[in-house]
């Protein structure tokens, strides 16, 4: 699907409204699709992958009660638009809050993610004092979708990195007009918006992660290596020693797999519940998350939250323009990059790994804020949105 937007003027500088209007014969192709599918025989350990009963359970309820009709009315009528930066369409969701002071945060989503993580967030930072905050809390949000992800561009050429995109959102932000901002992120979102940090743009305040990248040198080595753990580690520490090495060791074949051969993946082009398979596999705990909501003992995200994000994928033909920012970066994931400016942490005990205090506070000397939460995982805006946006209010509160 094409984007369908305004043409006020030719200008690559220009922001342009964007609108969100898929036709009917793609949607039922998608469900076409879903009912042609060619199953295989069950597994043999629930251990080997997405087990057969929770994919043929989405695909049931995809096929024939989901609706992407009732989702795109609701994710239309948010302000969308496009500009092009660097020789690539940039989308992204621009809301204003009707607070006179409210601080510019763009915010940014990570695989298999996309601008839908944030949806929840919304209102929360932008209308604070309906959710039980003040005018002082409030938010003007810019919410990007990647290049190669959702209604952006899908680059053309090689370089696309965490770092490159950084740099574009340095010119998103001055091209809305914004001099000063901060800036959040998880997953590929965490690595931009660290890559952001790294450049110290004019105007840039600091950051929030909800993934972090704290693992020290000595750490990250060992982690490398298969071997023994680094002496003089606390409890805390070797817990998340613990969590990282069995997740290098069972944890990265998707991330191994798009990191080299992100073209291979033809299937997830070609078959939605393919896509759907590799995307809701991205981690343990998150497929647990998806497969109770089609078990009927739905969590944090709902059957349709889960699919609202597929649609979205396939729809916008991105499954394999995403999986190439894997193949672009080659930054460590969870190492420490030398951020100089003002964070702020928040470890959600689902996620990918729970960062330490002790190694928050070495990764980052202008740590401002680290909170444990009770409840969430590595989608945490779109798992836990009231948290989430505690969390985002008390970590830029002594910025403003």
């Amino acid at each position: 699907m094409e984007p369908t937007a305004s043409t006020k003027s030719a200008a690559a500088e220009d922001v342009h409204e964007f609108t969100i209007d898929v036709p009917e014969e793609q949607l039922e192709d998608l469900r076409n699709r879903i009912n042609a599918t060619k199953w295989p025989d069950r597994e043999v350990d629930p251990s080997q992958g997405v087990q057969l009963e929770t994919i043929q359970a989405l695909a049931s309820y995809w096929a024939t009660d989901y609706d992407w009709r009732k989702f795109e009315e609701r994710f239309a009528a948010l302000p969308h638009f496009i500009t092009k930066i660097d020789g690539v369409d940039i989308h992204f969701i621009h809301v204003r809050s009707e607070h006179e002071d409210a601080l510019p945060l763009i915010v940014t989503h990570g695989w298999p993610g996309s601008t839908i993580e944030q949806l929840k967030i919304i209102d929360p930072l932008t209308n604070p004092t309906e959710h039980g905050a003040s005018a002082a809390d409030a938010f003007h949000l810019v919410i990007p979708s990647l290049p190669g992800h959702g209604f952006s561009g899908k680059p053309t050429e090689t370089g696309w990195d965490p770092i490159r995109i950084a740099r574009a959102w340095v010119v998103l932000m001055k091209r809305l007009g914004y001099t000063e901002f901060v800036a959040q992120g998880g997953d590929w979102g965490n690595a931009v918006t660290e890559q952001l940090a790294l450049l110290k743009p004019p105007g840039l305040l600091g950051i929030h992660t909800n993934m972090p990248a704290t693992v020290p040198p000595d750490v990250s080595k060992a982690l490398a290596s298969g071997g023994s753990e680094p002496s003089g580690l606390s409890a805390e520490e070797k817990k998340a020693y613990e969590i990282l090495k069995h997740f290098f060791a069972t944890g990265v074949g998707y991330a191994s797999e798009m990191a080299n051969r992100p073209q291979t993946l033809y299937g997830i082009a070609d078959s939605p519940i393919g896509l759907a398979a590799w995307m809701i596999d991205h981690d343990v705990r998150s497929y647990e998350l998806i497969a109770r909501a089609f078990a009927g003992q739905p969590g944090g995200l709902s059957r349709d939250d889960v699919l609202d994000n597929v649609t979205h994928y396939w729809l916008t033909n991105s499954g394999i323009s995403s999986a190439r920012l894997y193949w672009e970066s080659h930054l460590a994931f969870f190492d420490v990059k030398g951020v100089e400016i003002p964070v702020g942490v928040t470890v959600f005990p689902d996620e990918l790994y729970p960062a330490p205090r002790s190694w928050a506070e070495q990764a980052y000397p202008k740590l401002i804020h680290y909170n444990q939460v009770d409840e969430g995982g590595h989608f945490a805006a779109w798992e836990q949105p009231q948290a989430f946006s505690e969390e985002i209010r008390a970590t830029f509160s002594s910025l403003r």
